[in-house]
């Protein structure tokens, strides 16, 4: 791949993001309802290749469950509101009524509550007693001292999820999580993230994650490009790690990892281009915050925004569109690509003669970056680029 001289002594790889790219038509079409959506990793099977965020303004027992029920996975966070008090509904409408100038502080008291272990395992309890498939989320850092109890509680799926996950993590202070060893001593599949490069999401792979996430710093809430200077455009990250899946299937004998898109997914054309970028299913937080009865209310944040030393994020409105099951399945009210986010990626495959998801990922892309003023196309110097 062509590299680009920013100066005598350094040279950078030029990525793209989902607004840099478009999927292409091709001779043939489908009707939409002859297009399969359907995903599965491990012995679970789904209707749609879409994760819930494990995010507090997305996800909560109640909606865990509702997902589930329409066909998705609904993520649960672990370290959440649900896990540290008894009853959060206050706390999440205290959260809405924050001035901007105070939130980040008050937020960070607000997580600053210890997670109990108890409120874990009635928590995933509820979800189990739905009879949708369990899935939850930890941080690395908690992982050690939390996973025994939400194995202990049953869940389905194991989600380690931060803002980027390594197979190898060094320390001088604490004793890193061995991913591998977890992993095989663990009887339920693990999805772990996120990776934001070919290399990286190779070694996780080899720990026997079922799944691995890709992403760094990519979401509405997220401030990690400020204060980190680190990010990772979105298309260029997926197909970079959908290369490591072809590669670790050779190398492992045709072991198949799925990967999972994990941010930047803001509308159902994104989740069109993550797919046709090589994911197999989709992680929605933003998108799915919008929904009128998603727990932020209208508003939105991540773990990142409440870290105690260096927050990366921040609650952000992103408002109300529809119901979950109208933001899923439709109708749309709206011609802006935040609702009907399934019959979206029907019509796109159908549109592009594509039967199934993984017939999908072999979609025709061209690099054509879009302007909303409706110019960039335009006015672009170098043509359009088949990648």
């Amino acid at each position: 791949m062509t590299e680009i001289e920013i100066g005598r002594s350094k040279r950078a790889r030029r990525a793209f993001a989902f607004d840099d790219i478009a999927v292409v038509p091709s001779r043939r079409t489908r009707d939409p309802q002859d297009v399969s959506v359907s995903w599965g990793i491990d012995a679970y099977q789904f209707e749609i290749p879409i994760l819930a965020a494990p995010m507090d303004s997305v996800v909560s027992p109640e909606t865990a469950i509702a997902m589930g029920k329409l066909g998705g996975v609904g993520v649960l966070n672990l370290e959440g509101l649900w896990t540290r008090y008894e009853n959060p509904v206050p706390i999440l409408s205290e959260i809405r009524s924050l001035p901007a100038a105070t939130a980040t502080k008050r937020m960070q008291e607000i997580y600053a509550e210890p997670i109990k272990a108890e409120l874990i395992t009635a928590r995933l309890a509820e979800v189990r007693a739905s009879g949708v498939t369990v899935a939850a989320a930890l941080s690395p850092q908690r992982t050690q001292e939390f996973y025994q109890t939400v194995v202990n509680a049953g869940v389905d799926l194991f989600v380690i999820r931060g803002t980027t996950v390594s197979a190898e993590h060094v320390s001088k202070e604490t004793e890193a999580l061995n991913l591998k060893k977890f992993i095989y001593e663990l009887d339920v599949p693990v999805i772990v993230g996120g990776a934001a490069t070919y290399t990286a999401a190779l070694h996780l792979m080899r720990t026997g994650a079922a799944g691995v996430l890709v992403g760094f710093g990519g979401g509405a809430a997220s401030t990690t490009r400020a204060t980190l200077g680190i990010h990772a455009p979105m298309a260029t990250a997926i197909a970079d790690i959908a290369g490591a899946r072809r590669d670790y299937m050779d190398e492992s004998g045709g072991r198949y990892v799925h990967v999972i898109a994990d941010g930047g997914l803001g509308t159902s054309g994104d989740v069109v281009k993550a797919i046709a970028c090589g994911a197999d299913a989709v992680m929605l937080g933003s998108a799915l915050a919008r929904a009128t009865d998603a727990p932020g209310g209208g508003w939105h944040w991540g773990h990142e925004a409440h870290h105690g030393e260096l927050p990366r994020g921040s609650r952000v409105q992103v408002g109300q569109v529809a119901p979950l099951e109208q933001l899923l399945y439709g109708p749309a009210e709206v011609a802006d690509g935040t609702a009907n986010i399934v019959g979206a990626l029907r019509r796109s495959m159908a549109t592009t003669g594509y039967s199934d998801l993984k017939e999908f990922q072999r979609v025709e892309v061209v690099v054509a970056p879009y302007s909303a003023a409706g110019s960039s196309a335009a006015t672009a110097p170098t043509p359009n680029t088949t990648i």
